[in-house]
C-alpha cells in the first residue's frame, strides 16, 4: 500500500492553483486518499494500477490537482473512459458521497462472494469422501459395463419397432435404370463415360446437361461396369459415394467439413470422451476418404462453394486429406497411434472426381476443369421421352392408351419428369380400375395430372407446310435446352418518303435490336429499298429476350420478305449472326439449337459454314445447310427461292450481298 500511495500522493504546503486548493492536509485530499485506499483493498494494489492504465486514468491519478484525481476515481469506478469532465470543488462533495456509494457495493459483493467462496469449500470438504465414491463407482462401471440400463433398452426397443415399419418402394427407386441399355437418349455420352473410367488412367470428369436425363445414374452404372473390365483399376468393392455440392458448405473454422474432414478439437467441439480427458483431438475423415479407391460423385458441383472447391482441388492433387489442429502434440505420448496417423501422414483419398452440373462450362471453376475431362449429355428429344414412358410403363405392368406416351412427351423434355407425370397418372389408374381388371392409362389420366400439377405443353409443333410473308422462325438456348424463337415483320410505306420509323421489342433485348439495324443495312445492299421509306415494325413473338446476335439472319429474313412481299418457308428455322456485308457469321450452341428444332417440327435448318463441324450430317433427321451469305440462307428460306441481285419488285439494281 505505501508504494502505491507515494505513486500518487502529492507533496508540498497547501497553497491554490488553477482554483484548487492543492496540499496533503486539506480534508477533500484525505477523503480522497481514502476512497483510493479502499479501492486498493478490494481490488489489490497491481490490479487497481492494471485497470487505471486501462481506464486511460493513470495520468490523472497522479496528478497535483484534486479534480483530475476524482476523474480518474470516476473513470476507475464507473469503469468508463470516456468521461472528461473535471469537477470543481464545489462539485467535488457530491462526487464524493456517489463514489463512496458505488466503493461501498463493491465491498458489500465482494464480502458476500468471500462468504459464497467459503462455504463451497466447506461443501466441497463435506463431499470429497461422496464424490471419491462416484469415481471409483464410474470407474467400475467402465471396467465392467453392465449389458444394458431399463432406459436403455426401452429406448433400442422403440427404435427396433420403427426399423420394422417399411412403406413400400418409391416409384422412383423403381423405375430408375438398372442397366446402361435402359439410359435413353445419350449413347455417345455413355459410351465417352465408359471409356474414360474403363481406361487404365481413369479421368476426373464433368458431366453437363439438363436436368432429369440420367447423368448420375449413368456414372453409377459406368463404375459397376467399369468394374469387370481387365484394364480398369477399379476393385470390386470400390465404392460410389455420392453428395451435393448444394449442400456442401466451407466452414472457416474447418470444424465441420463433411466433404474433406474436420478435427473435434477436445475442448470445443469435444473429441472421445476418452480422447476429451487427456485434451487429444481427434481427426474424422470425409467423403474423400470414404470414396477412397472408388468415384466421388459430386451432384450440382458448380454450386459448390469457391473456397470448398480450391481445397478439393489440393485433395486431387495430393490424393490425400490432412488434418492440422493446435492441440496435436506429436511428441504426446498419450496420442494413439491412428490419430498420429492421421496428423502426420494424412488420409487416403486417391479417387476419381465426377461432378454433374446443369450450369453452363463458363460458370465452372477454370482450376476445376483444367483437371477433368468434359462429357456433354444431349437434351431428349419427344421420342426418347415416349421410350422412357413406355420402358417405365413395363415396369409398372401398366398399359398405356393410344398416345399416352406422346402425350407426356409434350409436356416435358426431361426424363425425371415424365416418369413423375406416369407415375401420377398410374394412381389415378389404380384407383379407378375395378377388382383385378389391368390398369389402363388413358389421356384422360394425363390431363388430370396436368391440371392438377398446374403442367403446360412444353413441346409445340409450330411448324406448317404453308409459307407465311414477314414470318420466319430463329433458334434460341437457354442453358442445355434449345427452342425456335418465331419473329415477324410488316412492312408500310411512310405517310412522308424518307421519314418512316423503326418499332421492335424493348425486351428482346439490345443485341437484338443492333442486329435490326444491321439487318436495315443489308437489306438496302440486297434489295435497293430504302427502309426510311416504310414504316417498320419487328416483333420477337412472346416477348423474350434473344442473348446474342445470333438471330441476326433471321431478322433479316423477316424484314426483307415484308417489304418484298415474298413468303418464307415455315419448315425451316435460321440461326446466325448477320455482318454488315450480308455474311453469316457463327454462333454458340448450335447443337442444343438442333434440337429445339427437332421438337418444333422443322424439317430443316439453316446454320453458319463455321458450324458445319459442330453438329453431326442429317442430325436427328434434319437437313442441315450450312451458309456464308444471306443470299445463300435466301434461297432455302423463300418458297420463291432468290435469284442474283435479289430480285424484287423494287429491285433497283443495287448490287447483292455476295459481291462485296
Amino acid at each position: 500500500m505505501g508504494s502505491l500511495f507515494k505513486f500518487f500522493q502529492k507533496k508540498g504546503e497547501p497553497e491554490e492553483k488553477d482554483g484548487y486548493m492543492t496540499g496533503p492536509e486539506h480534508p477533500l485530499d484525505r477523503e480522497i486518499d481514502a476512497l483510493y485506499s479502499m479501492l486498493a483493498d478490494i481490488l489489490g494494489s497491481d490490479k487497481l494500477v492494471i485497470k487505471a492504465g486501462k481506464m486511460d486514468a493513470m495520468r490523472f491519478m497522479r496528478s497535483p490537482l484534486r479534480g483530475e484525481r476524482i476523474l480518474a476515481l470516476q473513470r476507475i469506478i464507473l469503469e468508463n473512459p470516456t468521461i472528461e469532465h473535471i469537477p470543481s470543488d464545489a462539485e467535488i462533495p457530491k462526487l464524493l458521497t456517489e463514489l463512496s456509494e458505488r466503493i461501498a457495493d463493491l465491498m458489500a459483493r465482494r464480502s458476500l462472494e468471500d462468504k459464497i467462496e467459503k462455504k463451497i469449500a466447506e461443501k466441497l470438504e463435506e463431499n470429497h469422501e461422496d464424490y471419491v465414491k462416484d469415481i471409483r463407482m464410474q470407474i467400475l462401471d467402465e471396467e465392467n459395463p453392465e449389458k444394458e440400463s431399463p432406459q436403455a433398452k426401452e429406448r433400442r426397443e422403440a427404435l427396433e419397432k420403427l426399423e420394422g415399419v417399411k412403406l413400400t418402394q418409391s416409384v422412383m427407386e423403381l423405375l430408375r435404370p438398372k442397366t446402361l441399355d435402359e439410359i435413353v437418349g445419350q449413347p455417345r455420352a455413355v459410351r465417352s463415360l465408359l471409356a474414360k473410367l474403363s481406361s487404365p488412367y481413369p479421368q476426373h470428369l464433368i458431366l453437363y446437361g439438363p436436368p432429369g436425363i440420367g447423368k448420375t445414374t449413368a456414372a453409377r452404372l459406368v463404375l459397376e461396369q467399369a468394374k469387370h473390365v481387365d484394364s480398369s483399376p477399379f476393385a470390386e468393392e470400390a465404392p460410389f459415394v455420392e453428395t451435393d455440392g448444394t449442400t456442401l458448405r466451407w466452414d472457416p473454422r474447418d470444424m465441420t467439413n463433411p466433404l474433406i474432414g474436420s478435427v473435434h478439437d477436445p475442448i470445443y467441439q469435444g473429441a472421445r470422451r476418452d480422447l476429451a480427458d487427456i485434451g487429444v483431438p481427434e481427426p474424422k475423415p470425409g467423403l474423400v476418404t470414404d470414396a477412397h479407391g472408388g468415384v466421388l460423385f459430386i451432384d450440382e458441383i458448380g454450386e459448390m462453394d469457391v473456397m470448398l472447391q480450391n481445397k478439393l482441388l489440393k485433395v486431387l492433387e495430393d490424393k490425400r486429406a490432412f488434418f492440422e489442429s493446435t492441440y496435436y502434440d506429436p511428441t504426446d505420448p498419450k496420442v494413439p497411434p491412428y490419430i498420429k496417423k492421421l496428423f502426420d501422414e494424412g488420409a487416403p483419398a486417391d479417387f476419381v472426381l465426377i461432378g454433374a452440373t446443369t450450369r453452363e462450362a463458363r460458370d465452372i471453376s477454370p482450376a476445376l476443369r483444367s483437371r477433368c475431362a468434359e462429357i456433354y449429355f444431349e437434351p431428349l428429344t419427344p421420342a426418347h421421352i415416349v421410350r422412357i414412358v413406355e420402358n417405365a410403363a413395363k415396369k409398372l405392368d401398366a398399359a398405356l392408351a393410344d398416345g399416352v406416351a406422346a402425350l407426356i412427351s409434350d409436356y416435358t423434355v426431361e426424363g425425371r419428369k415424365a416418369i413423375n407425370i406416369l407415375a401420377d397418372a398410374y394412381s389415378f389408374a389404380l384407383e379407378r380400375r375395378e377388382g383385378g381388371a389391368p390398369v389402363v392409362i388413358g389421356k384422360d389420366d394425363i390431363y388430370e395430372v396436368a391440371q392438377v400439377s398446374r403442367l403446360y405443353q412444353y413441346i409445340k409443333d409450330k411448324s406448317s407446310e404453308r409459307p407465311e410473308i414477314g414470318h420466319v422462325f430463329g433458334l434460341g438456348v437457354s442453358g442445355y435446352l434449345g427452342s425456335v424463337i418465331e419473329i415477324e415483320a410488316v412492312a408500310f410505306p411512310a405517310h412522308e418518303k424518307g421519314k418512316g420509323t423503326v418499332r421492335f421489342n424493348e425486351t428482346a433485348g439490345s443485341m437484338a435490336k443492333d442486329s435490326v439495324f444491321n439487318a436495315a443495312s443489308v437489306v438496302r445492299r440486297m434489295t435497293g429499298l430504302e427502309l426510311s421509306d416504310y414504316d417498320l415494325h419487328i416483333n420477337v413473338v412472346g416477348g423474350g429476350n434473344i442473348d446474342g446476335p445470333s438471330a441476326g439472319t433471321a431478322i433479316l429474313a423477316a424484314i426483307t420478305s415484308a417489304l418484298t412481299k415474298r413468303p418464307i418457308r415455315q419448315d425451316v428455322a435460321v440461326t446466325g449472326e448477320i455482318s454488315l456485308y450480308g455474311r453469316v457469321r457463327p454462333v454458340g450452341g448450335v447443337f442444343e439449337k438442333a434440337y429445339g428444332a427437332k421438337q418444333a417440327g422443322m424439317k430443316s435448318i439453316i446454320i453458319p459454314m463455321e458450324n458445319d463441324k459442330d453438329i453431326p450430317e442429317a442430325h436427328l433427321g434434319l437437313s442441315v445447310h450450312p451458309v456464308e451469305t444471306a443470299e445463300e440462307a435466301f434461297k432455302i428460306l423463300f418458297a420463291d427461292g432468290w435469284t442474283e441481285g435479289g430480285a424484287t419488285d423494287a429491285d433497283n439494281g443495287t448490287n447483292s450481298a455476295a459481291e462485296y
